[in-house]
């Protein structure tokens, strides 16, 4: 007998795979997040401090809105036509990734998205069939496993090494079946501001290369790589596409730009990718089977200008070590960000829930590691403007010596 509680699935509203991603604990956090944000930017209140999000939290660079602006003006009558992969902005990608990287992509190979979600989304359904394992590595960006299920496949999560936050490969290894199908990298990773070194990229690719032969197929590497221009010190990025052929770029610009909110990206083969010529028309077919999933029109044209210049990495720089080099003094234990604009943090206490929610009491937002599968840490956006970040420090220095009392440390 069904339980009436149970709606089977003759009489189910939603669908099975629908009501699994609705499910997700961190999707649920992040949704209650969101809807926290709007309340408190509806209120405005001016003492708050959002270290949530990577959110804007000054007024856009007025080179990205003359840019913007540029492109709103028409040149001819389809300037606001059906636009799909438009050749100019596929050409300004592919230099700009031969330049970062000193890989030589085709203007051919590079596939427009509505931003880094799509692009991922693509990549994964692309080259995985229902049913099919996909890795990643804990702390994540927290919408891998909505992506991963809502594609119909399976993720398996690994843990990084938490105490230099590169991956673990033997984890990976471990974690490896004759299922697998994707293992998605992040570099310069959110939540650590870990970017990951060459060394341990070619390790990996020997680990996918070998275990491809003993599964008997061919296993992908997604590389996101939404924070390849966001990087400190004068390091140089390396990304997997030099050490692995079989490698996927994602790429969003929503970072680069911090206007999270115009949804451009792109999916990116490089030119050692084998099969490129099969999978050109998949996905294509894909961009359109999944809702049309190309940016409009406005920034397609803006997109090669877009390329030219970046946020000031110098600036989220400052406040990185501002807030590195005044919470290590409180007694805060962090690593210096390499790249991204996060600072991933050890909670003083074991609950980071409970430790973020006595911040929270004093008007200062970041997120709890629980979000992020890996309690006992929270996550610090630099995003958050220069006087949001010294009205903090009061209250970082408050949270502390409180949960030092509760311990008695």
């Amino acid at each position: 007998m069904t339980d009436s509680a149970t709606p089977s699935r003759a009489t189910a509203a939603v669908s099975d795979r629908a009501a699994r991603l609705a499910s997700i604990p961190s999707f649920q956090r992040v949704d209650a997040y969101i809807t926290a944000a709007n309340v408190r930017r509806k209120g405005q209140l001016a003492e708050v401090c959002d270290f949530t999000f990577g959110n804007p939290h000054q007024m856009p660079a007025e080179r990205y809105v003359n840019t913007l602006r540029d492109a709103l003006t028409p040149q001819h009558d389809q300037w606001f036509a059906y636009q799909t992969n438009g050749e100019a902005a596929r050409q300004a990608a592919a230099e700009s990734l031969e330049q970062l990287l000193g890989v030589p992509f085709r203007t051919e190979d590079i596939y427009l998205t509505t931003g880094g979600f799509a692009a991922i989304a693509l990549a994964l359904k692309t080259v995985a069939d229902p049913g099919d394992e996909v890795i990643f590595s804990l702390p994540p960006w927290f919408l891998y496993e909505p992506l991963i299920l809502e594609a119909g496949l399976v993720p398996v999560k690994v843990k990084v090494n938490t105490t230099t936050f590169d991956l673990d490969l033997g984890a990976i290894e471990a974690g490896i079946t004759d299922r697998t199908r994707v293992v998605i990298v992040n570099s310069p990773n959110n939540p650590t501001g870990r970017i990951y070194p060459p060394e341990l990229l070619r390790r990996l690719s020997e680990l996918l290369e070998a275990a491809s032969a003993r599964i008997g197929r061919r296993i992908y590497l997604v590389s996101d790589e939404s924070y390849n221009r966001i990087v400190f010190d004068g390091l140089r990025f390396h990304s997997p596409v030099e050490f692995y052929a079989h490698t996927l770029l994602a790429y969003s610009y929503g970072k680069t730009h911090l206007s999270p909110g115009q949804r451009v990206g792109y999916l990116a083969l490089p030119p050692t990718m084998h099969h490129r010529e099969e999978m050109r028309p998949a996905i294509s077919g894909l961009q359109v089977a999944m809702g049309w999933v190309y940016p409009n029109a406005l920034l397609q044209h803006a997109l090669p200008e877009l390329e030219k210049f970046t946020i000031d990495v110098g600036q989220l720089q400052r406040r990185r070590d501002r807030l590195v080099d005044a919470l290590s003094g409180m007694g805060y234990h962090l690593h210096r960000p390499e790249g991204t604009f996060y600072l991933y943090a050890t909670s003083p206490v074991g609950d980071d829930e409970a430790f973020t929610e006595s911040l929270a009491r004093r008007n200062v937002f970041v997120f709890p590691g629980v979000l992020f599968e890996t309690p006992g840490f929270f996550r610090i956006s630099l995003t958050a403007n220069d006087d949001m970040i010294e009205r903090s420090l009061p209250a970082f220095e408050a949270a502390m010596k409180e949960s030092m009392n509760r311990t008695g440390a």
